[in-house]
């Protein structure tokens, strides 16, 4: 066994003492495989992203409530009446103001992006006073708060950054109302940085909404009470309603474009991959065919089948653990927080988020380059290892 392990790293170093003879064709497979590492990584960062700006939107002591049968808030609808019976359900946080919760509206208006300057849907949020204490994590960082009853609005950051026209001062025409941006606000990266927000009571005869909502957020007096707060709410006859806690509701929304964009990302890297392969397959056939006579005699003085085979295989990794080194560094550079917005295609509308490469996705990019390099090598080693001693000392 001893002998066996001696004569892999002999035959190991002699390859790699060869690579400088063979810098052209190494190169190549090293490229090969970072170029498919780059968009293996880049592409599902976008989905790592989604999901994050989602799940870490909520909070588990926060429950959504929404009309029954409603998958989102766009197609939900509350009453007045409805709305105050969900206020004062037990298990609702209360304050010296009353309850902690937030009887919202949900619209979209149109607003051209900045870089292509082609209309997106953006969420314009009609909100109640305690929509701040709900989500206090929203801050204001530009400009001030809006004034209660007026056509005043605060941009979230990503939206300000993403869709033209959101800096303070400017003014647009939605709805049957004229509204004035006088603040951008912050909230941890989250999904309220994609959103415009204004006063509820200000944005319903906007919009002919009478004196309805579309969905309540109410903090809860700890994570453990939600039940107690969604079992009051379905008894209740005067109700039907639907009841959710905040974190569940963003991640089902995150969970279509992340699959789709995960199998998209899967499929560029197995067809992106299968070039990396032969082409690391074509530098191991060189690599082999160089050194025939080398191999050969190794052979002679005794050498076995095994180490030459694996030999091979650990410079064909070698190389595919460079290249996959080297396409997760440039794709961590040139996209970990790269801000862009997408559609999520359960409200119609666009959320901004960052790319996200992870150290899981950078494992992920490595893992694959290994495989490639593994499958590269694997018919060269063969050939090397079956060449036939005899022959191969006669060559030139």
């Amino acid at each position: 066994m001893i002998r066996w392990l001696v004569q892999i790293v002999v035959v190991a170093l002699l390859n790699l003492r060869s690579l400088p003879q063979r810098a052209g064709s190494s190169t190549v497979a090293v490229v090969g495989v970072a170029g498919v590492v780059i968009v293996f990584v880049a592409v599902l960062s976008i989905a790592e992203g989604f999901q994050a700006a989602l799940t870490t939107s909520g909070s588990p002591d926060t429950a959504l409530v929404l009309r029954a049968g409603s998958d989102t808030e766009m197609t939900s609808g509350l009453l007045n009446e409805q709305t105050r019976i969900v206020e004062d359900a037990p298990g609702v946080l209360r304050d010296a103001d009353g309850p902690v919760a937030s009887s919202e509206l949900f619209v979209i208006v149109d607003i051209p992006k900045r870089t292509t300057n082609t209309n997106a849907n953006v969420p314009l949020r009609g909100v109640r006073p305690a929509a701040f204490k709900v989500r206090d994590e929203v801050r204001i960082v530009e400009g001030r708060m809006f004034d209660w009853g007026t056509n005043e609005i605060i941009v979230g950051r990503a939206a300000s950054r993403q869709f033209a026209g959101l800096d303070v001062g400017t003014t647009h025409r939605w709805g049957e109302g004229e509204w004035r941006v006088v603040g951008i606000f912050e909230a941890n990266g989250g999904v309220p940085e994609s959103e415009l927000w204004a006063d509820a009571g200000v944005v319903q005869p906007a919009y002919r909404r009478g004196n309805s909502y579309q969905s309540v957020y109410a903090k809860l007096e700890s994570p453990d009470a939600f039940d107690r707060f969604k079992d009051a709410l379905t008894a209740d006859p005067r109700l039907n309603v639907k009841v959710l806690r905040e974190t569940d509701y963003y991640a089902e929304q995150s969970i279509l474009l992340h699959r789709l964009i995960r199998t998209i990302g899967y499929l560029i890297a197995i067809l992106m991959g299968i070039g990396a392969v032969f082409g690391a397959i074509n530098t191991m056939y060189t690599a082999v065919s160089a050194r025939t006579r080398e191999i050969a005699t190794l052979r002679a003085l005794g050498f076995g089948g095994g180490p030459v085979v694996l030999s091979v295989l650990a410079e064909s990794m070698l190389l595919a653990a460079a290249g996959g080194a080297i396409g997760g560094l440039l794709a961590y550079v040139g996209f970990n927080g790269y801000q862009t917005a997408t559609m999520n295609w359960q409200t119609f509308s666009q959320i901004a988020f960052a790319f996200r490469v992870t150290p899981a996705l950078l494992g992920q990019g490595l893992t694959y380059a290994l495989v490639m390099g593994l499958l590269g090598g694997m018919l060269p080693a063969i050939r090397a290892a079956r060449l036939p001693v005899v022959t191969a000392l006669r060559e030139l």
